[in-house]
């Protein structure tokens, strides 16, 4: 839909708004790992050295910038290789098959992938297809850890995403959203439109959760859990 001035409407989903580190430090992923799942590396083999794949296209390359919906990306990434320990071989041809079959962009964002019994799976024509081994229907235990975090729109695009508390933990409350509508797709405090990253630096500056939540209109349980978010992604 063109803009008033004449220009193509840009989803702000898709801009590449994050640099590496601060990506890194949104999703609790090392800058390491994720570099290898935008740009792929090489690496020695007994055959000789081999150059691993990237995941997820980066938004932008020069420099290497990530959009939302590359956030969104690397957080089902993580999810299934962490929680359900998928080989990141299943994960590739999983993706490429959607690709191939179901003709959707970025499917790691924007279709609802399943993990469960160490496979991968998406709902699509109508049932389970187990994706990660060439389309073959199963009815596994599914288990929903990261698509609960990712909110969608009308057309299943993600739209907001509630990044996980950190490494090797449960997911934890929903108290801290990413919105690239809001705050300029900083992490923000629920409901609110306030960076976590500002109430964790007043609560450096000496002031007390109280009177910050009480500036903000805020419950001051909500304010302590955001920041303790913000510290532990910072840690």
């Amino acid at each position: 839909m063109p803009r008033r001035g004449g220009g193509p409407r840009i989803d702000p989903r898709s801009i590449p708004a994050y640099g590496l580190a601060q990506a890194s430090h949104h999703l609790d992923i090392s800058a390491e790992t994720l570099q290898s799942w935008l740009l792929g590396r090489s690496y020695p083999t007994a055959a000789g050295v081999q150059f691993f794949e990237p995941l997820v296209h980066p938004a932008g390359l020069d420099p290497l910038r990530l959009s939302f919906t590359n956030l969104v990306e690397a957080q089902v990434l993580a999810t299934v290789r962490r929680l359900h320990r998928v080989p990141l071989d299943d994960i590739r041809a999983a993706v490429r098959y959607v690709e191939s079959r179901v003709r959707v962009p970025s499917p790691l964002a924007n279709q609802d992938f399943l993990a469960g019994q160490h496979q991968l799976f998406i709902e699509a024509f109508g049932g389970l297809i187990n994706v990660g081994r060439g389309g073959q229907r199963a009815m596994p235990e599914i288990l929903r850890d990261c698509l609960e975090r990712i909110e969608r729109d009308e057309e299943g695009l993600a739209r907001r995403l509630y990044p996980m508390r950190h490494r090797g933990q449960a997911p934890g409350p929903r108290v801290v959203v990413i919105d690239p509508r809001v705050s300029f797709g900083r992490p923000v405090l629920v409901g609110t439109g306030i960076p976590t990253a500002v109430l964790a630096e007043r609560k450096q500056a000496g002031e007390s959760i109280e009177e910050i939540a009480g500036d903000y209109g805020c419950e001051a349980p909500q304010v302590t859990q955001a920041i303790a978010w913000e510290e532990r992604q910072a840690a």
